[in-house]
């Protein structure tokens, strides 16, 4: 997969991923899935997305070849990649923030490394392709246990480890009420994870009937269609008595609709990309001194958050990408006890070869796309 400009994606022949580094590893992709944070890419929203970038970053695969150096891995094996690319020995890695890793994105001193995710994140090449370089090879994939199915491996690789990450973020206590804003992947696995925290009570928020239907069977969580209410916040407080919600998830971020004008200028009162919409409906339908946690991607915004009002309000705003691999032992434990089947939220399978009809599926959210899988080799 190529980025050929906004909306525009194909499929072409690019070289062969080769060994660049001792600690490098060479993965066929067995098995790749469109995020919602590609959307972003995809709309031409996130800073120095450049033509001919491969997207991608969640994908699973086989080991073709090793550097030199690699202790760990072996040719065969089949691995799990999280999406930080990190060093593992750096000031952040030893303090288990691996999405802050200083070694590895000469372009940022704020974000690390990120796979197929614009030269923002370190401009390395994703797994949406039959083969990808996976840097530091020792330290981010791990084998995939063999009871693991292929699929629920691929999607603690970001949208399930995000949406863990984000519940804890949340500070989630006995009997809070939580609201999550957004019945995409992350935000149902958020919603899920949330009564593992604790929560006495999770609302999603969404507009879309066949995702907050899914927000119910799935996540077991009631639901608001924003549409279909005057004012969301209003409701976010009748629902709790006035109060507002203990802790508020927002798995929305720069969401991926409209267009580009819109994108720029912030017009669009709705959850939209490029602006604080999500986030502003989070520090308004919190309580005070309550907790937001915000797991959307989020690009440049041209209008104001409401600072002063989480100010004012003793108002916890914890955020930032997720340390992917810390999450690991504990998800592996909870799949394993069946309090998750993380590949039930997969609806579509879709070989790489159409990808570029996959992502106008997704982006357009038609035929009740909630997940696509991509498949390199459908054969």
């Amino acid at each position: 997969m190529v980025y050929r400009g906004p909306y525009r994606v194909r499929v072409e022949e690019k070289p062969d991923p080769r060994i660049e580094h001792p600690n490098d590893a060479v993965v066929r992709v067995a098995r790749a899935a469109i995020c919602g944070s590609d959307l972003h890419l995809y709309h031409g929203m996130m800073p120095d997305t450049r033509v001919g970038h491969t997207f991608g970053h969640e994908f699973i695969g086989v080991v073709e070849e090793v550097g030199s150096s690699v202790q760990n891995l072996q040719v065969g094996d089949k691995v799990m990649v999280p999406f930080n690319i990190f060093c593992g020995s750096c000031f952040f890695c030893a303090r288990g923030l691996f999405s802050n890793c200083h070694n590895v994105n000469p372009n940022a001193t704020a974000v690390g490394a990120i796979y197929g995710y614009s030269h923002t994140t370190g401009g390395y090449d994703g797994g949406q392709a039959e083969m990808v370089r996976v840097p530091f090879a020792d330290v981010g994939p791990s084998v995939i246990p063999d009871w693991l199915d292929d699929e629920d491996a691929l999607l603690m690789t970001d949208a399930l480890a995000t949406a863990y990450f984000g519940a804890q973020l949340a500070e989630i206590r006995e009997g809070d009420t939580v609201a999550v804003l957004g019945a995409g992947p992350i935000g149902l696995y958020a919603a899920r994870s949330a009564w593992l925290m604790g929560a006495g009570r999770v609302v999603v928020i969404d507009q879309l009937p066949e995702r907050l239907e899914k927000a119910r069977t799935f996540a077991h969580a009631e639901t608001i269609n924003y549409n279909e209410v005057p004012d969301v916040v209003l409701e976010m407080k009748l629902q709790t008595d006035g109060l507002g919600f203990d802790a508020v998830i927002d798995a929305v971020g720069a969401e991926a609709d409209g267009n580009l004008v819109q994108h720029l200028t912030s017009a669009r009162f709705k959850l939209q990309g490029g602006s604080p919409i999500a986030l502003n409906w989070a520090i308004d339908g919190a309580r005070k001194g309550g907790v937001i946690s915000v797991m959307g991607a989020y690009g440049p915004m041209f209008s104001a958050v409401k600072f002063g009002d989480a100010l004012n309000k003793g108002l916890t705003l914890r955020m930032n990408q997720c340390p992917v691999k810390r999450q690991w032992p504990r998800l592996l434990e909870h799949i394993q006890n069946g309090y998750f089947k993380p590949s039930d939220i997969v609806t579509h399978r879709i070989p790489l070869e159409h990808i570029a009809e996959a992502y106008h599926l997704f982006s357009s959210k038609l035929d009740g796309c909630i997940k696509p899988v991509i498949i390199p080799d459908a054969s």
